[in-house]
């Protein structure tokens, strides 16, 4: 398993404590100290079953002040979270070729399960 991870991110830290208390073995990629590539961010968008703009964190200044309002391409999309990682929406859980954004938690849960 993986967990893309911001340890700055209290529902990021809730994932991956979550996952230690489970004992699972896991991976951890701290994705804004080491960026995904687009075809790792394309894969990743592959396993979540998703389009890049469901990835993308709305809230943040960056995309308030550049993307707010714009239609862009899904190859649009991942380059600008490959360019801006906060961008992306945390954390992000993977279990084989299935992901989960884990917001809410039971959505880890339910990953955890399968």
């Amino acid at each position: 398993m993986k967990i893309y991870h911001n340890s700055r991110c209290s529902k990021s830290r809730d994932s991956y404590n979550l996952l230690k208390e489970k004992g699972v073995d896991f991976e951890t990629i701290e994705y804004l100290k080491n960026p995904l590539t687009e075809v790792e961010l394309t894969e990743l968008l592959a396993k979540l079953n998703i389009p890049a703009e469901d990835l993308i964190r709305k809230g943040e200044a960056v995309y308030k002040e550049n993307f707010k309002g714009k239609k862009l391409s899904e190859t649009e999309w991942i380059a600008a979270m490959v360019e801006f990682p906060k961008l992306i929406e945390r954390p992000i859980i993977v279990k084989g070729n299935k992901a989960v954004i884990g917001r809410p938690i039971e959505k880890v849960i339910e990953l955890l399960a399968e």
